[in-house]
């Protein structure tokens, strides 16, 4: 592998976050689907230290809480918590200090913005005041509406965005994509299987070949490796979650790191499988 390879290969795999100034493995590890804190200790030995936490991840807590006791500069910690107001947002960043034993928090993301959580001037005064104490690095939020993500994206003091990104839902790169470069906020994508929509074989789906000969795996549909790669082959997104049910796919999400960014040939098949999924009214999967 030459200079250029391995350079193009890090630039892949790996990628510094602005404003939490941190420097992350691609690939981020939501705890909420059934790792536990075995699964925590593992992954971080493969090179992960991106991890979302929220009150209701007990498996994974103690795993959480023994990485970061070992190294704390090296990993991040996102807090995605709620809040209708400040007093509330300023609890849970307390509580959560508690329980990971830890000084700060690397961001708190209001969870599902205007469902369970608001961007109210007293929630905003209280993220910036708990950012002025060093409790937390960065300020950030998960949110569907695309279109009030681009504004936010544009003007506001949010430093990251954890938005929906997979080959089914595109409109990221027509709303929020082009509003990044003023501020340059994180932009942390999840539903990358888009609920395994694009990895269970769907009825009625006819593609032309997949390009890639040398691609042992049957597709359609596709695997869970070529999604990932799909997220990540975009430049826009800092970094990508994954929440596996347990190790073995965990393991088989982390293969995607190793194999790196799709081609142009590759990414334009799955674009195009993306719109026949998203154009389907019910699923009839193939069993």
């Amino acid at each position: 592998m030459t200079a250029e390879d391995n350079s193009i290969q890090s630039d892949f795999s790996f990628r510094m976050l602005p404003v939490i100034e941190k420097r992350v493995f691609r690939m981020g590890i939501a705890g909420n689907y059934g790792l536990d804190s075995s699964d925590v200790e593992w992954a971080a030995e493969q090179g992960a230290n991106y991890w979302v936490w929220g009150a209701s991840f007990k498996k994974v807590t103690a795993g959480i809480k023994e990485v970061i006791g070992k190294n704390r500069e090296k990993n991040v910690v996102a807090l995605l918590g709620w809040g209708f107001f400040g007093w509330q947002i300023r609890k849970s960043v307390e509580k959560a200090l508690q329980k990971l034993n830890t000084d700060y928090l690397d961001v708190f993301k209001l969870g599902w913005l205007g469902r369970t959580s608001f961007y109210s001037q007293g929630v905003v005064d209280s993220l910036l005041k708990l950012k002025q104490e060093g409790k937390i690095k960065a300020i950030g939020t998960s949110i569907h509406d695309r279109k009030r993500a681009g504004q936010l994206a544009l003007d506001s003091e949010l430093d990251l965005l954890m938005i929906r990104y997979n080959a089914k839902h595109t409109g990221a790169e027509e709303d929020i994509f082009p509003h990044l470069k003023k501020r340059n906020p994180v932009v942390v994508s999840y539903t990358a299987l888009a609920w395994k929509q694009l990895i269970n074989p769907v009825k009625g789906i006819e593609m032309i070949p997949w390009p890639n000969s040398k691609e042992k795996a049957k597709i359609p549909p596709l695997t869970p490796e070529l999604c990932y790669r799909f997220v990540l082959s975009n430049p826009q997104v800092h970094l990508v979650l994954t929440g596996p049910k347990n190790r073995e796919q965990l393991m088989v999400n982390f293969g995607a790191m190793q194999q790196g960014a799709l081609t142009p040939e590759e990414l334009n098949w799955i674009r195009q499988y993306g719109k026949l999924i998203r154009s389907k009214k019910r699923f009839d999967y193939i069993k």
